[in-house]
């Protein structure tokens, strides 16, 4: 037998174990209902300088096998064209001609207490943070837009910096995952320094001064929809398909790099996107390469952003391998001069 204590009365009830309950060779042994629990992992995990501590899944655990991967990739990827096909290039020009509405080249020019050092922190954090829930990377870009939005409007103390970033971040999981992490799990990746009335109530604060706008034109977007138009016009070549999934994915942890550095702000997502690609098909030596005039910018504005894409990635050379799948990271990376 077993004791324990009853809520309502506060006094100590015997329960009969199942084992001394008549007939209960004849019922299934209960189950109890348990919180899902994290694995806690070294800050080295997630690819980036960590303000704190974050438990985030390796490499070896988030990938399940090159070929395996690469085949999901490619099955994926199948599927997206051919609803590309149809409205991939409208859907462009739309999000082309809005993404000039939602730049923040200066969202820290009126901030006193939050500094360029500050925001790179708080990004850096948040990009193990969104792989630890598995999100999508487009989710990680919002969450970074509606970051640099607000901050442009109103002055954020540097104590309450933290609550803004994962505020910002369930705000575009809402908009973006169909299961979003939950509150109480945000709350305890700050160590439990907020309360949830406290979340909730920058959440509709953030909401009021962006007036409901989240829309935004995404660096993720622009990155899907040059890899969509690279491989259409390669016709789908197996080979080619192989060759635009690693550029992809090769990118996106360039892109992450950029994300985090205040001086690419200035930059449109969508001149961001094609040249994280070209920056990737480069380090990767391909032979055939995506045409960077089909972003429609100018051979020296497109020059200038790789050369400092470069940069950025010379600068955080052990970085950014554990920014990429497991299966990519073990590959040559070949960076020519």
């Amino acid at each position: 037998m077993t004791c324990a204590l009853s809520p309502g009365r506060r006094k100590r009830v015997w329960v009969r174990s199942p084992e001394e309950r008549p007939g209960s060779h004849c019922r299934a042994p209960l189950k109890r209902n348990r919180e899902p629990r994290y694995r806690q992992h070294s800050s080295s995990d997630s690819g980036v300088a960590d303000l704190f501590d974050t438990p985030s899944p390796s490499s070896d655990e988030a990938s399940p096998g090159a070929g395996a991967s690469t085949r999901r990739a490619k099955e994926e990827l199948q599927l997206e064209l051919s609803i590309f096909r149809d409205y991939g290039q409208e859907w462009y020009c739309f999000q082309k001609e809005r993404e000039s509405r939602f730049l923040s080249p200066d969202s820290l020019a009126h901030q006193p207490q939050v500094k360029e050092e500050s925001r790179c922190k708080l990004i850096s954090w948040l990009i193990p943070v969104h792989r630890h829930f598995y999100l999508s990377f487009e989710s990680l870009c919002l969450a970074v837009n509606i970051l640099d939005r607000f901050l442009a409007c109103t002055p954020v103390a540097a104590d309450c910096f933290q609550l803004l970033g994962v505020t910002a971040l369930l705000i575009a999981c809402k908009q973006v995952e169909v299961h979003p992490p939950r509150v109480k799990q945000l709350l305890a990746l700050c160590c439990h320094a907020f309360s949830r009335e406290q979340l909730c109530n920058l959440e509709c604060i953030i909401l009021l001064k962006l007036h409901f706008s989240l829309g935004a034109p995404t660096l993720n977007f622009f990155l899907e929809h040059f890899t969509h138009l690279r491989v259409q016009q390669s016709q789908a070549c197996d080979q080619d398909m192989t060759e635009a999934i690693d550029a992809k994915a090769m990118a996106r942890g360039v892109a992450e790099l950029s994300l985090a550095d205040y001086a690419f702000n200035t930059y449109p997502p969508s001149l961001l996107g094609v040249c994280c690609l070209g920056l990737a098909d480069r380090m990767l030596g391909h032979q055939k390469r995506l045409d960077l005039s089909i972003s429609g910018y100018l051979d020296s504005v497109v020059k200038d952003c790789m050369e400092k894409l470069q940069l950025l990635v010379s600068l955080n050379g052990t970085s950014l391998p554990r920014l990429l799948p497991l299966e990519l990271s073990k590959k040559h990376v070949k960076t020519e001069s």
